[in-house]
C-alpha cells in the first residue's frame, strides 16, 4: 500500500487470452507487467500507464499424481489451491511463503524462499519443467535437461523474459498435518546467531522474530520457533490431521471476536508505544512459556502468519509499509545486522515487524539467495517519514554491499539502480541481457520495478 499508479488491466483465462492482450499491446505500443495475486510488496506487479495482465483466472490444476507428488499448474493457482489440493494424499508444496494466497506464477517469478531455505532451497529448486510463452508468441517448453538457459533465468527473472503458461512442481512427502515446534527465548543477537548455528542440523524450519525496540545488551533479543516433520507412524490420526479442515486457520480469536475487523483494532497499536508495548508483550510471554518443550501445529498454523489476521496492512494506515529485506554471508551477517538495528534506532524509525531466517545459494541468475543469513524489517510509511525512511535504507544498502550482500525483489520498494547493478554483478545482468534480447527483441515486458532498477528495455 506504499505505492500505486494506474494501468489498463486484463484477465485472461486461457492462452488465447494472453496472446490477444500481448497482440494489442503490440499495436497500441504498450508495455505488459504481469501481476498474480500482488502479495510483493513493493512495485513488482505495477505498469504505470501502461498494461497488467492479472492471471488469477488462470487457476486450474491441470494434473496431479498422488504417488510420485507431481502436481503440473495453470499460474494463477495459488499456495492455497495447491496444499488443499494434495496434502489429504500426504502431500505439501516443498517451499511456502508466509501467506497462502500467493500465486505459483509469482513465486516462480520471484523464487520466493521460505522458512525451510537452508535445507530444501528456493521455490525454484523444486520446479521440475515449465512452459513460458514470449511475448513474441514462441512457447519454450523449459527444464534441467532443455533450454537450462532460459529455465535458470526466468525463475527468480521477475516478468521480464515471458509469460509462465503452466509449471510443474514436485511436492514434500508428509505423514502428519503436524509439525513438532520448539519455541526458545533468545536474549541479544549473538544468542540468536549461536542458536540457529546449533540447530540447523536438527531443524526442518527455522525462523526467528526480533523485538526491534530492545536495546543495550538485549539488542536483537527475540524468539526463534524450530519446526519438524513427524514422522510415518508417531501421528496417532493422520487421516484426521491431513484433512484440509484440520489446517484451517480460526476466524474469531477466542471464539468471540471475527479476525476480519481485527485489523480495525489493530489501527490504535501501529505506532511506537504500542509495538513498543506489543514487543516486550510477546517476547515476555514467550519467555514464560519457553520449558524447553515441544508442541503441535498444523502446517498452515506454523507456515502462513501472514492470514492470521486478514487485511492486516490496512491498519498500517494510508501510507502503508515497506519491507527492507537484506541477505548477507554467514560470516559477516551478525555485524551487519546489529549495525543495520542500530541504526534505525539513530534513525529513530524502529521496525514493527523483524524477521531472521537462514539462506543457502541456489542455480539461479538473478538470485538473492547466498550462503548466510537474512533480516526483513517492517516500516510503517508516511508522508512525514517517507524520504527519511528511503535515506536509512540507502545507507543500510551501503553496509550490506560491503559485505557481499544481496537483495529480493519481491521485497523491494527502495534500490537504486546503482545498487541492484553492483549486487548482481554485470556478468549476470550481461547474460540476462542476452537473454531479454532473445526472447523480448522488442522490450515489450516492463514494471514499475524493472524501470525504476534498470531503465526501460
Amino acid at each position: 500500500m506504499s505505492t500505486s499508479a494506474a494501468g489498463y488491466v486484463f484477465r485472461p483465462s486461457t492462452l488465447e487470452g494472453i496472446r490477444e492482450v500481448l497482440t494489442l499491446a503490440r499495436r497500441t505500443n504498450r508495455s505488459v507487467g504481469f501481476r498474480g495475486a500482488g502479495r510483493s510488496y513493493g512495485d513488482a506487479a505495477i505498469n504505470a500507464e501502461n498494461i497488467v495482465l492479472d492471471l488469477t483466472r488462470m487457476n486450474r490444476i491441470l494434473d496431479w499424481n498422488p504417488k510420485t507428488g507431481l502436481v503440473k499448474v495453470e499460474p494463477g493457482v495459488t499456495i492455497k489451491q495447491l496444499w488443499e489440493s494434495i496434502l489429504p494424499d500426504g502431500w505439501w508444496p516443498a517451499v511456502v511463503p508466509g501467506t497462502m494466497f500467493s500465486t505459483i506464477g509469482g513465486c516462480v517469478s520471484m523464487n520466493i524462499h521460505g522458512k525451510n531455505n537452508f535445507t530444501l532451497g528456493p521455490f525454484g529448486d523444486h520446479i521440475l519443467e515449465f512452459e513460458l510463452l514470449t511475448p513474441e508468441g514462441e512457447i519454450f517448453r523449459c527444464s534441467r535437461d532443455e533450454n537450462y538457459d532460459i529455465f535458470r533465468s526466468a525463475i527468480g527473472g521477475f516478468g521480464m523474459l515471458g509469460c509462465f503458461t503452466s509449471i510443474k512442481l514436485k511436492s514434500k512427502r508428509v505423514w502428519s498435518g503436524l509439525l513438532d515446534v520448539e519455541a526458545i527465548n533468545v536474549p541479544s543477537l549473538d544468542a540468536m546467531f549461536d542458536c540457529f548455528k546449533e540447530r540447523l542440523e536438527s531443524a526442518d524450519y527455522l525462523v526467528g522474530w526480533i523485538d526491534t525496540f530492545a536495546g543495550g545488551k538485549s539488542l536483537g533479543r527475540g524468539v526463534i520457533h524450530r519446526a519438524n516433520y513427524i514422522d510415518q507412524g508417531i501421528d496417532p490420526n493422520p487421516a484426521q490431521t491431513l484433512r484440509v479442515e484440520h489446517q484451517q486457520l480460526p476466524d474469531t480469536i477466542l471464539g468471540i471476536l471475527p479476525k476480519a475487523i481485527l485489523w480495525k483494532f489493530m489501527k490504535f497499536f501501529i505506532n511506537n508505544p504500542g509495538m513498543r508495548l506489543i514487543n516486550m508483550i510477546k517476547f515476555r510471554a514467550s519467555r514464560l512459556l519457553d520449558r524447553g518443550g515441544t508442541f503441535r501445529q498444523s502446517h498452515a498454523a506454523f507456515a502462513f502468519l501472514l492470514d492470521y489476521v486478514p487485511n492486516w496492512e490496512k491498519s498500517y494506515g494510508k501510507g502503508g509499509l515497506i519491507q527492507y529485506q537484506s541477505f548477507v554471508p554467514k560470516d559477516e551477517a551478525r555485524e551487519v545486522f546489529r549495525k543495520q538495528l542500530q541504526l534505525c534506532k539513530t534513525y529513530k524509525y524502529p521496525p514493527y515487524l523483524a524477521v531472521f531466517k537462514r539462506h543457502r545459494p541456489d542455480e539461479f541468475l538473478m538470485s538473492h539467495a547466498l550462503d548466510g543469513y537474512s533480516l526483513a524489517l517492517d516500516f510503517k510509511i508516511t508522508k512525514r517519514n517517507r524520504e527519511r525512511i528511503w535515506k536509512l535504507a540507502a545507507e543500510m544498502n551501503k553496509i550490506v554491499l560491503k559485505a557481499s550482500g544481496r537483495f529480493y525483489f519481491a521485497k523491494d520498494s527502495t534500490l537504486s539502480s546503482e545498487d541492484a547493478r553492483a549486487f548482481l554483478g554485470e556478468k549476470a545482468l550481461e547474460e540476462f541481457a542476452v537473454m531479454k534480447r532473445r526472447l523480448d527483441p522488442s522490450g515489450m515486458l516492463e514494471t514499475n520495478l524493472a524501470r525504476r532498477l534498470f531503465g526501460t528495455s
